[in-house]
């Protein structure tokens, strides 16, 4: 598996695959060649959903405003949905064509090419490795993460730190419509200050959660900078959970490093034996990776085994199998922010069906993961991040 820095990474939203990930290939194309003048043709995904999601603004910033962006919306057969081919020319003289892959979290991946690839890092690519090796070794899960990645401790300080900012800016931010012409509003400080008479414990912990998720996912949409967790879709997710606990339970800066490091390890698993991608796996790739990640490191932040731990990051995504990807217009506002709230508390819930029923379970994290992927490859394609089905099909403004 590659290092958490591949998987937690600071950037600008809204999607880590259409804008980030597009992001890294074209600053690579432009280190290849500096002097030249781009032609890109976006495939699949990247083309039925990049102008809803700024995929063409993002590669005429970088490449230069006289980039010529094409969107291929009939093409099939395509090696990964959100596929993407460069050509570089210097006058009327080709230089180099290249095809690229956005595979999501960010990461770009070149066919036949080792242009942006990064090392493997952890040598256990399974759950049940991991689990077995840190039993016998008498060491947590962030414990391992620590020691395979000596520097990432500091990494994850940076993450929090960003993930904080994040919050505080959405909750601040005037309740104005986001960008897009969907007229959706943020809500996110609405929710912080609707305190009401005679609200109970367990609604005011739902009302600051959801504002929480909303704060960050609302400043995904708007461009702001986000932490892919594991992508911008559901960057809000982690944030809301852990901020939360954080500000109830007083839990200090270094024990919520611990459970970034945990649920960063659940995630590193979904990403190398599956996939975080909505244009591939559908919205359960995002979201419900989210959420699995979100419930193991609330696990790990209450201090539970790592029985409990995988149960809870099991149940987190076996309850979000087969979700589609279906934003409306192409922006991840309509259902992707509401879905960030839900998730987060889905989370919580998760954790505490841990707390009583783990050893009960019948499924492995593992399991579900795999489950998860082949569900994913299943779903009909107007499904996965095209906006052709479900929700972006038949949404009418009110």
């Amino acid at each position: 598996m590659k290092s958490l820095t591949e998987l937690y990474r600071i950037g600008t939203g809204p999607s880590s695959s259409h804008t980030m990930g597009v992001e890294r290939a074209a600053e690579t194309m432009k280190a290849l060649y500096p002097a030249a003048r781009f032609t890109v043709t976006l495939f699949g995904s990247l083309a039925l959903t990049g102008e809803g999601h700024g995929t063409d603004r993002v590669l005429r910033r970088v490449l230069g405003e006289g980039s010529e962006i094409v969107f291929d919306r009939t093409t099939t057969g395509l090696p990964h949905p959100n596929t993407m081919h460069f050509v570089a020319r210097e006058g009327a003289r080709e230089v180099g064509r290249h095809t690229a892959f956005s595979v999501g979290g960010g990461r770009v991946v070149f066919e036949g090419e080792d242009l942006c690839d990064t090392p493997e890092v952890y040598p256990l690519n399974c759950f049940e490795e991991i689990k077995a090796y840190v039993t016998e070794q008498e060491m947590t899960l962030a414990e391992y993460v620590f020691s395979v990645e000596p520097s990432i401790e500091e990494y994850l300080r940076e993450v929090w730190a960003q993930m904080k900012r994040t919050v505080k800016a959405g909750l601040s931010a005037k309740e104005e419509e986001l960008p897009g012409g969907l007229h959706v509003l943020r809500k996110a400080r609405h929710l912080f200050r609707s305190k009401h008479i005679g609200e109970t414990a367990e609604i005011e912990e739902n009302r600051m959660v959801c504002a929480y998720a909303f704060a960050v996912a609302e400043e995904n949409a708007a461009g702001g900078t986000v932490v892919t967790a594991p992508t911008c879709g559901a960057c809000g997710v982690l944030p809301a959970v852990l901020y939360y606990m954080q500000k109830k339970h007083k839990y200090s800066d270094d024990a919520i490093v611990r459970a970034l490091a945990t649920a960063g390890l659940v995630g590193n698993l979904i990403k190398t034996n599956a996939s975080i991608s909505g244009a591939e796996c559908g919205c359960q790739a995002e979201i419900g990776s989210a959420c699995s990640m979100a419930a193991a490191g609330l696990a790990q932040l209450f201090d539970m085994e790592i029985e409990q731990i995988e149960y809870a990051a099991e149940v987190a995504m076996e309850h979000h199998l087969g979700l589609t990807c279906d934003p409306v217009k192409g922006l991840v506002q309509i259902p992707c922010i509401e879905r960030n709230a839900v998730a987060a508390m889905r989370a919580i819930n998760a954790v505490n069906i841990a707390n009583f029923l783990t050893y009960t379970r019948k499924v492995s994290l593992d399991t579900i993961i795999q489950t998860m992927y082949e569900t994913g490859r299943d779903l009909l394609g107007r499904y996965r991040e095209t906006s052709e089905g479900g929700l972006a099909k038949l949404y009418r403004e009110q």
